[in-house]
């Protein structure tokens, strides 16, 4: 493959921080490369760098000669009464495109983007769609290597399949900061990640994201091997230096100049691979009650339109929902709903008496003016977390922040350590229902996976919004999906979902989910295609899966009780019954995959 762009001996400092030092790669024709790396590790920095937008400290970066290079930075803004037909326009009196081509292009470029409207508004569009005009602008010009800062962030889950197709059938090489591991997944065929921990600051690995893995494990077990091994000889060798060797001796200096080579060695390998990650630990309250939320027959609708129509469900203690939708579906309006923000045009929604819930908002600001401290602390220099008070800066460290930042203002702060705060207020309130509205955006991986450990092991009930599907498959004990127009279906995981709309898109006029009155007559329907035991299993499956799920919660909760957890016998007992429910509810779900085959 033709080399495309080759980077030799990168570094760069952020003020007195070195945020990276060294650093080589390369992209090559045809290569879909993706990025990633702790937060702060530089890597929207060296995004910059490689795209000509920022000069390095040291190191050069050379590009094939006549390469068209385009960059998509991480945050998306357009002149204010620009439509979008404009700023493609725009990028194409930039590009070497003949004139006459224009017209033509640009419309083939929106209409992959999914855009139907040209001369809509670029300011007034949402994040996503904001995201797919920076990309569309990028494109127009037929580049040769394509560079994307965290592109996934704005985009919705249609979205980012979007961008995966477009990935995976382009002609042209990319390289994609993401923090997206289902992305990663599918559309890398190479993977980086910019890190201290590696002796180059650099892992390069051929392959999608589950073989960078295996290769990480692999390179950390030889590196705790080395590390240990040097400890041994480091050991051995400051014992001998003790005894006091007469350095004059050719033997004993040449031994000597080992020893300090050693030790140096060990040093820089022991502060490589010194890590600290997030420690995020919801609290839930002593809440008996199982049921927590109950909906029945919720109806919402907005200027005429149905958001949600006829939605039943009952949230219980160990019960994590995932809910996913196009933009606009009402996942958000849901939210809303279930914390008593909206009230519902029909239905009900009856909560548990004095129900404590807390609700993460992923378009809550941050006040800028505030300083870190005040921001963590808003009171006093203090924090109260699981009845102990905790000094600001224990409670700032537990979040990765330092003491020399806790004076600065909020405003300085990263995507990511912006996130942070906001899960660190969360905490401090102990919930019975967690209300999480895209929670994931601008967190690193590592923060992510101690995320989910949390939700997994927080014992109330959890609705999540999210674009991140790993999470969703990994947290997720039921998904919730929305259709737009009002309805909505439970699956097993998101990648059932996943499969019923792409079914639902390759088949002529199922291009939605049924509405209640189709659904009433499917229900009907099957009584003269299935026998009178299938029929009534039709029936009753959906009110049947409810039950089990809610009996899964049930079992689930018991393994986070601390008496059950100190009896070895009863745990055991604890364990196998939620296997049972479990798969209990598998088999439902299987039953009713089964039932729908046969009718459709």
């Amino acid at each position: 493959m033709a080399l495309l762009l080759n980077a030799q001996g990168l570094s760069q400092s952020y003020g007195a921080v070195p945020l990276f030092r060294n650093i080589s790669l390369n992209v090559s024709d045809n290569e879909r490369l993706g990025l990633i790396g702790p937060n702060g590790s530089g890597k929207s920095t060296l995004l910059e760098i490689l795209a000509g937008r920022k000069e390095p400290d040291a190191g050069e970066v050379a590009l094939r000669k006549n390469i068209r290079l385009a960059f998509v930075a991480q945050v998306s803004s357009f002149t204010p009464r620009e439509t979008v037909s404009a700023v493609v326009r725009r990028a194409l009196e930039r590009s070497k495109v003949a004139r006459d081509e224009h017209n033509g292009r640009a419309a083939e470029t929106l209409g992959r983007a999914g855009f139907t409207d040209f001369n809509a508004e670029a300011a007034t569009l949402s994040g996503g769609w904001r995201k797919r005009l920076a990309i569309a602008e990028a494109l127009v010009a037929d580049p040769d290597l394509l560079l994307l800062d965290e592109p996934t962030n704005h985009l919705d889950l249609a979205g980012i399949e979007w961008l995966e197709k477009l990935l995976l059938n382009s002609s042209f090489a990319s390289l994609v900061v993401s923090h997206d591991r289902y992305f990663l997944e599918n559309a890398a065929t190479g993977m980086l990640e910019l890190n201290r921990m590696y002796p180059d600051g650099l892992l390069r690995v051929n392959g999608n994201y589950s073989t960078f893995l295996q290769a990480k494990d692999d390179f950390l077990l030889s590196q705790a091997k080395r590390q240990e091994a040097l400890e041994n000889r480091v050991r051995t060798e400051l014992a001998w230096l003790r005894r006091g060797p007469k350095a004059r001796a050719t033997k004993a200096k040449a031994r000597i100049d080992n020893a300090q080579q050693l030790i140096g060695e060990l040093n820089d390998l022991n502060a490589r691979t010194r890590t600290a990650t997030a420690d995020i630990d919801f609290t839930a309250t002593d809440r008996k009650t199982k049921r927590l939320i109950q909906l029945e027959n919720l109806t919402c609708a907005f200027d005429g339109r149905a958001v949600l129509r006829n939605l039943n469900f009952t949230l219980t203690a160990g019960v994590r929902v995932g809910l996913v939708g196009p933009n606009g579906s009402g996942k958000t309006t849901l939210l809303r709903l279930l914390r008593g923000e909206l009230q519902p045009q029909a239905g009900e929604i009856t909560r548990a008496d004095a129900l404590r819930i807390v609700y993460f908002d992923q378009n809550r600001p941050l006040d800028e003016s505030l300083t870190l401290r005040r921001a963590l602390a808003p009171d006093s220099d203090s924090v109260i977390y699981q009845e102990r008070t905790l000094h600001v800066a224990s409670w700032a460290a537990r979040f990765l922040f330092t003491n020399d930042q806790l004076n600065q203002p909020v405003s300085r702060l990263s995507g990511g350590e912006r996130a942070r705060v906001l899960i660190a207020r969360l905490m401090l309130e102990p919930a019975d229902v967690l209300l999480l509205d895209e929670p994931t955006n601008d967190l690193d991986i590592p923060t992510l996976e101690i995320l989910e450990e949390s939700l997994l092991e927080f014992r109330g009930a959890l609705v999540l919004v999210t674009h991140d599907r790993f999470m969703l498959d990994r947290v997720s004990t039921t998904v919730i999906g929305l259709d737009g127009q009002g309805n909505a279906e439970r699956f097993a995981d998101y990648s059932q979902w996943e499969t019923w709309v792409a079914d639902r898109r390759s088949e002529p006029g199922r291009n939605a989910a049924p509405t209640p009155e189709a659904k009433q007559a499917a229900r009907s329907a099957p009584k003269k295609k299935l026998s009178y035991l299938d029929s009534r299993d039709f029936e009753t499956i959906e009110d049947r899966i409810t039950e089990a799920e809610t009996v899964l919660g049930e079992k689930r909760a018991l393994l986070e009780d601390p008496e059950v957890l100190r009896d070895a016998h009863r745990l055991q007992q604890a364990l196998s019954d939620a296997d049972e429910a479990q798969r209990t509810v598998d088999a439902l779900y299987a039953r009713w995959a089964e039932l729908e085959a046969k009718i459709s």
